[in-house]
């Protein structure tokens, strides 16, 4: 028999890390291929780590809430030769390692000294600090340098008040700031919380506006009342935007540099509310399925999301968002697109309101709901906004088209 590395594989095109959450088997446990051996978290979502082929677990490195980088070893798996060779890992150096030093008489695996425990020290602080300062204006590169270290961005520290000259925050400003963080309650921000922020921060660097319009939602209910399982607002909005941007895709385009990028797939991501933060799922080439073909697969990536479970093909690469803020009893709001998108569509609450109705010559009850469009400013202008939102309105007065 064989000894083989059970390694961090790569979890998602830009996942250079996750954490242990879960160990599913114990040493000495006989596992089959494709069987989930550790449970992980990225930023993104909840994954298993699987064993390669069938062995048993002889040494079991990963240690929970670690958090080890993508090619970590995290454990090792006793094989047939045969497997390993198959497997091209007979003999395999072991460059990268998340072992702490050798405490298993069972397993004597000697191992060279580059296979020291790397693990990953989660950029994660909370400042619990209220902002009733200007901030910080200048940064030494001393000062840039010390928050680096802590893997502090500028909007972390926005609450210091600088004592030098010019309102500047001095490296001694900031370390007493550090030390009177010990004086408050602190908890560790979520790989989640992080992600989502992280994802703000760099929204924000974008000149952002929002326009919006009150719409009609009588004929989309009643249209939602006919269909089991019925259809999400959420749904409906996503199908409109997308048959409203396969039109004319340049709302949806990204600038870099002095060029419009056009997308090349209507791609749209739903937000989805998960513990501590939001998921995107996305549906690909929404404009070219009809509502009732989308709506199982909505249904299903929105079960997926709240576990934190999205398969990799429902995640990222979207061209726009779509956010329900109506859920929350919110009637009107300005989401933030994410960093590579240059729209969000948000929904607001339903509410009974009197309309005036022409034919009637009286007013009557409607079920108005609030519509916006928040967008990257350099890319589109109000009127442009003005008139995609338009469209988007007009398609969910035809809910039956969709």
């Amino acid at each position: 028999m064989t000894q083989i590395p059970l390694i961090m594989p790569q979890l998602g095109e830009s996942i250079a890390e996750a954490k242990v959450v879960s160990l599913m088997v114990k040493i000495g446990d006989q596992v089959e291929a494709d069987q989930d051996v550790i449970e992980v978290e990225t930023n993104k979502a909840i994954m298993n780590v699987t064993s390669p082929c069938r062995g048993r677990l002889v040494r079991l490195v990963a240690q929970l809430n670690e958090s080890y980088p993508v090619g970590a070893i995290l454990g090792f798996l006793e094989v047939s030769k045969v497997d390993a060779v198959r497997l091209g890992l007979e003999d395999r150096p072991r460059a990268v390692s998340a072992s702490t030093p050798e405490t298993d008489s069972a397993s004597p695996v000697r191992e060279p000294e580059d296979t020291r425990r790397q693990t990953v020290q989660p950029t994660v602080r909370g400042l619990p600090v209220p902002a009733h300062v200007g901030g910080a204006s200048y940064m030494s590169p001393r000062l840039k340098a010390r928050m680096a270290e802590l893997g502090l961005h500028a909007a972390d520290v926005a609450s210091i008040a600088g004592s030098g000259a010019a309102g500047r925050v001095t490296i001694e400003d900031f370390e007493h700031f550090l030390a009177n963080l010990e004086r408050h309650k602190l908890t560790a921000a979520s790989s989640m919380r992080v992600a989502v922020a992280d994802a703000m921060r760099r929204s924000w660097t974008r000149p952002l506006a929002t326009v919006g319009l009150p719409i009609c939602l009588d004929a989309l209910l009643a249209h939602r009342k006919t269909w089991e399982p019925k259809p999400g607002p959420t749904l409906y909005g996503l199908r409109a935007l997308a048959l409203a941007l396969a039109e004319n895709s340049a709302p949806a385009g990204r600038l870099v540099g002095a060029q419009i990028v056009h997308p090349s797939s209507i791609d749209v991501g739903f937000a989805v509310e998960a513990a501590d933060g939001v998921l995107v799922p996305v549906l690909r080439q929404a404009d070219k399925h009809p509502l009732r073909e989308l709506n199982l697969r909505y249904n299903e990536l929105v079960e997926l999301a709240r576990r934190r479970q999205l398969p990799a093909d429902a995640t990222g690469g979207s061209i726009a968002t779509v956010t329900n803020f109506g859920t929350f009893g919110l009637t009107w709001a300005t989401p933030i697109p994410l960093p590579e998108q240059t729209l969000v569509l948000g929904m607001g609450c339903g509410r009974r309101v009197p309309h005036w109705d022409e034919g009637q010559g009286q007013f009557v009850p409607i079920t108005e709901a609030n519509l916006t469009l928040s967008f990257d400013h350099r890319v589109l202008d109000g009127g442009a906004a003005g008139r995609l939102l338009t469209r988007i309105a007009v398609l969910l007065a035809q809910p039956e088209a969709l």
